[in-house]
């Protein structure tokens, strides 16, 4: 299966099980040519892997080019809260040092001093053993050679987050890790000029840090070479809903979707036909079962209509109400909006009555052209994607399930 993160030498909590294994040799070749490690990334072509899939080299190129008599800031982003998405939670608690010395060697390149791992709180395990191993990285010999090359100290700090799903987004993030209620910034400035304090601050996904130090260590054609076609790397697809084995794999990028399903989940849950995937988490497009030979990547899947995400891929069965689980979805995001943007606020409550007006068949014929309108007006009106991320999958729902929304309106 070509397992990086999953493979059993990358896991284990303790320092010294790590660097038997896997680790510290991708640390050893940054330390020993700081300034080439931005390029090694970028010719290994590895990208956000929290949703948006943009060029991790650029991300740190913005964060190296500012000042370098300020501090500057990492944040680990773990907050992970969206339904169906749980590999970042995995990672922490299983093998965090591979995170850890990930973020180390992000730090050496863009000269940041200081590194903040941002996990959710309900994610006690995560916590605890990103805590533990923390401890070690800091008496181990890494730290002062790192230290050197930094020419300065280095601070790490873990944190629980806000807990909010809202408290994911990169500048709720910073305003969390300033100490005040998660609400979204907008931009610009952008983080990497104007983060945590003021200072120039880089946001990567846990997932994204987990697969430097490999990068570092095998080089960037190995990496290259893990993917399918034009894409590279691995990716860890979490799997969910009327599947025989949900859970995490790690398989190359852009792996086909009915492999996914049908190989490593085991298939349908009662050998029922498959009638749609959420794709990237519950804040997506639904792909349906003409879309199940879709390659696992994000060009591919945008190519569909829909987003790879965050890699989660929800499967449900024919028998399923698509209205019932779109319902519960946007339930959850009116539940999670921050309040700071009006039509976000009112609008995915709003939102959230009227499905469960027609879901429960309480619902008229105007309460649906109501939904379809306000989904044509609404997207935009917020300053992160949480609105956009309901009103998508309500969206989605209604193109390929309309019949399903009508049959529920009463008579």
């Amino acid at each position: 299966m070509n397992n990086v993160l999953l493979h059993p030498d990358s896991q284990g909590a303790n320092l010294s099980e790590w660097l038997s294994g896997n680790g510290g040799t991708g640390l050893e070749n940054a330390l020993s040519d700081p300034k080439g490690i931005i390029a090694i990334i970028e010719q290994a072509g590895l990208r956000g892997l929290g949703g948006s899939g943009f060029p991790a080299y650029k991300k740190w190129q913005f964060v190296a080019e500012q000042a370098a008599n300020s501090d500057k800031y990492l944040i680990c982003n773990g907050n992970e809260d969206e339904p169906g998405t749980f590999k970042d939670a995995y990672l922490l608690s299983h093998s965090p040092n591979q995170v850890i010395e990930g973020a180390l060697i992000t730090a050496l390149a863009s000269n940041i001093n200081k590194i903040v791992f941002y996990i959710n709180p309900e994610q006690k395990t995560s916590l605890e053993n990103i805590r533990i191993a923390v401890e070690q990285w800091q008496t181990s010999r890494f730290f002062e050679q790192i230290e050197a090359a930094l020419e300065t100290s280095l601070n790490i700090r873990v944190m629980a987050s806000s807990g909010h799903y809202i408290g994911g987004e990169e500048t709720a993030a910073i305003e969390s890790v300033e100490g005040n209620f998660p609400f979204p910034r907008g931009k610009p400035p952008f983080p990497a000029v104007s983060g945590v304090h003021g200072c120039p601050t880089l946001i990567n996904n846990i997932e994204t840090l987990a697969n430097v130090s490999h990068i570092l260590r095998n080089g960037a054609q190995w990496y290259q070479d893990l993917g399918n076609g034009n894409s590279a790397g691995t990716k860890i697809y979490c799997l969910s809903g009327d599947v025989l084995k949900p859970g995490v794999y790690e398989l190359p990028m852009g792996t086909p979707l009915s492999e996914l399903i049908f190989n490593y989940g085991g298939g349908m849950l009662l050998d029922k036909k498959v009638k749609a995937v959420f794709t990237g988490g519950a804040s997506s497009t639904i792909l349906t079962p003409k879309d199940i030979d879709v390659p696992l990547d994000f060009e591919s899947v945008k190519e569909r209509g829909s987003s790879l995400g965050t890699g989660a891929m929800i499967v449900v069965s024919e028998g399923t109400g698509i209205v019932k689980r779109v319902t519960e979805y946007v339930n959850f995001y009116a539940h999670s909006s921050c309040g700071q943007c009006p039509p976000c606020k009112t609008g995915t409550f709003y939102i959230s009555q009227l499905l469960n007006k027609i879901d429960t068949g309480q619902a008229s014929e105007y309460d649906l052209e109501s939904l379809i309108n306000l989904c044509k007006i609404l997207p935009g009106s917020g300053r992160c994607h949480l609105l956009n991320g309901a009103m998508q999958v309500v969206d989605s729902s209604l193109i390929h399930f309309i019949d399903e929304y009508k049959s529920s309106l009463r008579p």
